[in-house]
């Protein structure tokens, strides 16, 4: 894992929704330099103590981002490789990296490498990119695996050589313009050593590139062990915060901390309490007043944080499971609406990422559990090389308590040095 990681904190954008951008591409329009829209907000980023801009998909598909037409060219609804370059030099200007979300494991239908393997057909070379479905029709024509159930997602074989190629290829050109790291979409649903040789080729030119995979269950140190990766997204510990808050059960969160704890012997995950793809953690937890202990411990326990857009304003929003469901998870970012202007939530991050610089041992600290009941923990965490120490104790219950000498308020944190 390249150093620098241990002290970024990602502020994460889904840019199609946080300019405003059509929700469906249509060829024939004129581009929209949008991506550009991005640019004012890097001074809020700087202020709230992050120096790392994760950017959702931006190359050119058919309607979400994750329908991609085009990996080599910036979606037209965002502008073209002018708007992506001076996004790079606006970040490094401001001391910020950046994050691109490579969608490697399905295209959109009309994807030209799709539709070359139509045209081709069955046993042809093109038709060897893809995953088939185990049914083919005997008409001769090609039916794809599709991801997930989602019909206009056909599914890239990336244990295919020249497929492996292509992702490989894709990589290293955005690299090469600028970027210092890659999300990859969905990899939970490619073999992780199918990875290996992706991941070990962009290596070998950009040795300092940081990768995290998108991966909500399984074993998560394997999967990192086998594919390559330096990090995959910490959802176990997501469900801990959020559902032991409302539930008032810290025994679940105790139980994935130490899961938590045996991953970061070995990698350091990619921490949340928000993303595009959930309901954001201000609507998520019961008692609004929770929310503010569920951003306590994203910056306290170990990993790589990330902050979802809106969420350091305390913006609230609710995924559902239907067609359009996300977005109210991924709105325009507007900087005249109330809800947009900082506030004492923008504040509390402030004060949190402050603590988190101030002790950057916290990126991989081991964390003991001192007390635990249902609606109250005592945190410490110490520092695996040097003296390092701090704790954090929380508070559910509607009276103030002390837990070893430290007094927590009603609904509230402490977090000490």
């Amino acid at each position: 894992m390249p150093a620098w990681t241990e002290h970024v904190i990602w502020w994460q954008v889904y840019p199609l929704g946080f300019v405003g951008a059509d929700t469906t591409s249509n060829p024939h329009a004129p581009v929209e330099h949008r991506l550009g829209d991005i640019v004012p907000w890097l001074d809020d980023v700087v202020d709230l103590g992050s120096n790392g801009l994760a950017l959702g998909p931006i190359f050119d598909s058919e309607s979400h981002g994750y329908d991609t037409i085009d990996h080599l060219s910036i979606d037209p609804r965002l502008g073209d490789d002018s708007d992506f370059d001076a996004l790079v030099v606006a970040c490094r200007e401001r001391g910020i990296r950046i994050l691109l979300d490579g969608v490697f494991n399905h295209v959109a239908r009309s994807n030209p490498l799709w539709q070359a393997a139509i045209e081709a057909g069955p046993g042809s070379a093109e038709a060897a990119w893809f995953r088939l479905d185990a049914e083919q029709p005997t008409s001769g024509e090609l039916k794809p695996a599709v991801f997930e159930g989602h019909g206009h997602l056909v599914e890239l074989d990336l244990s295919h050589p020249p497929a492996a190629d292509y992702v490989t290829r894709v990589m290293r050109h955005w690299l090469d313009r600028g970027a210092n790291g890659w999300r990859l979409d969905a990899a939970y649903a490619v073999a992780p050593d199918a990875w290996r040789p992706i991941l070990d080729a962009v290596r070998s030119t950009h040795p300092d590139v940081w990768i995290v995979g998108e991966v909500i269950h399984g074993d998560y140190a394997s999967i990192v062990d086998e594919s390559g990766m330096d990090s995959v997204t910490q959802y176990e510990l997501w469900k801990a915060i959020w559902n032991s808050l409302n539930e008032k059960n810290f025994f679940e969160l105790a139980w994935s901390l130490e899961r938590h704890q045996e991953f970061v012997e070995r990698f350091s995950p990619l921490t949340f309490v928000g993303n595009h793809d959930v309901t954001r953690i201000a609507s998520l937890v019961g008692d609004s007043r929770h929310a503010q202990l569920a951003h306590a411990l994203l910056f306290f326990l170990p990993g790589v944080p990330s902050v979802y857009y809106g969420d350091e304003r305390g913006l609230t929003g609710v995924k559902e499971d239907r067609a359009g469901g996300d977005d109210a998870v991924r709105p325009r970012a507007d900087r005249d609406a109330p809800e947009w202007q900082r506030n004492e939530v923008f504040e509390l991050h402030q004060r949190l990422i402050a603590f988190r610089r101030q002790h950057a041992w916290l990126h991989d600290a081991r964390v003991e559990v001192l007390e635990l009941a249902n609606e109250t923990l005592l945190l410490e965490a110490t520092a695996r090389s040097g003296d390092g120490r701090a704790t954090l104790a929380l508070n559910l219950t509607d009276d103030e308590v002390a837990l070893r000498g430290t007094t927590v308020p009603a609904h509230g944190y402490v977090l000490a040095d």
